[in-house]
């Protein structure tokens, strides 16, 4: 399992219809994303635990996943980034 960062992005027009789709397939989904809507970003993130890219979009509706993008992220460690410093010297 790796972690993505899961950014699904809406116009204002799509947002009800998204957020009523998602509580409508997968209740659970709602509480793992959160939303910018409210402050004009219509736009939700989240990070989570998936075998691959493709099961973390899964996470959301169809309708909205090919404006959907998912980026696989790290944590870093200060010594992950103090050996860094060193191999770029």
């Amino acid at each position: 399992m790796s972690d993505y960062l899961v950014e699904s992005i809406h116009t204002p027009e799509e947002c009800l219809t998204e957020l009523d789709t998602i509580v409508r397939e997968d209740p659970k989904v709602l509480d793992r994303f959160e939303w910018g809507c409210l402050s004009g970003e219509h736009r939700g993130v989240a990070i989570v635990q998936a075998e691959d890219e493709t099961r973390a979009l899964g996470l959301v509706p169809a309708s909205v996943r090919g404006r959907t993008r998912v980026i696989p992220v790290t944590k870093f460690t200060p010594e992950q980034i103090r050996m860094a410093h060193e191999e770029h010297k």
